[in-house]
């Protein structure tokens, strides 16, 4: 049996979960404490009238935070070039979980703190996850 450049140098799956759940549990409280801090300033999290339950914050972002390990995973597999691809992925993500955010029926104030908890959760599990795929060298044509 041979083992390739690539076998060597690619990460296993058990310390990217290790770290995908932790970081998941750290965003998850994380999300609750600024949503916490956030709603204590005055700032409401109602859509439509209705308030978004503080327990929801923690639930999603966790929930959410495996979907990205579950992005991370499969690129490890797939991808030559998983960090940079899993960046790029999680770039575009990010940018259109504002949407239902920025264009809810709630206050200016309610979008803010929304948006904000999205960055929260991403500018910790990215990174972390990030650190744990290769980029591994594409052999070059002769």
């Amino acid at each position: 049996m041979t083992t390739t450049l690539n076998e060597i140098n690619a990460p296993t799956a058990a310390p990217l979960a290790r770290a995908g759940f932790a970081v998941a549990a750290v965003a998850a409280i994380a999300t609750l404490a600024v949503a916490a801090v956030v709603r204590a300033a005055g700032v409401s999290f109602d859509i439509k009238g209705e308030p978004i339950p503080l327990l929801a914050f923690p639930q999603l972002t966790f929930g959410f935070s495996l979907v990205g390990l579950a992005i991370a995973s499969v690129l490890t597999r797939r991808a030559t070039r998983a960090r940079t691809t899993f960046l790029r992925t999680t770039g575009v993500l990010l940018v259109l979980s504002f949407v239902p955010d920025l264009t809810s029926d709630a206050s200016a104030s309610t979008k803010v703190a929304l948006v904000l908890v999205h960055v929260v959760a991403a500018a910790l599990v990215v990174p972390v996850l990030a650190r744990r795929l290769a980029d591994r060298p594409t052999s070059a044509v002769a």
